[in-house]
């Protein structure tokens, strides 16, 4: 999931609002004003994210200094990423750098 972030922790948004909802939702408010609801569902289960099914897990989410999210047993998911299941849009649309690397390689 988190291919999609950026190199380094150097994100381009970052997450200002977390509020964990049922069924591996989480709403979010990113720091350029975009919010709404992400659904992790298909993700619930798999690999490290199997904890988010142990008592209540997955609504300890929290925001860090970074603007990322995590979750206790070192979870943690990138706001680059969530902001493109957020929003749908491509990766080249958020990080117009990234195109111009793609045509000139």
């Amino acid at each position: 999931f988190d291919r999609n972030c950026a190199s380094s922790r150097l994100f381009v948004v970052k997450i200002t609002e977390v509020k964990p909802l049922e069924n591996y939702r989480l709403f979010l408010r990113f720091d350029d004003g975009v919010s709404g609801v992400v659904d992790l569902s298909d993700l619930a289960g798999r690999g490290v994210l199997e904890a988010w099914n142990r008592n209540g897990i997955f609504k300890e989410v929290r925001i860090t200094q970074l603007g990322a999210l995590e979750w206790p047993a070192e979870i943690d998911l990138c706001p680059d990423a969530l902001y493109l299941r957020l929003t749908g849009k491509r990766l080249e649309e958020v990080f117009p750098a990234l195109q111009q690397t793609v045509t000139h390689a």
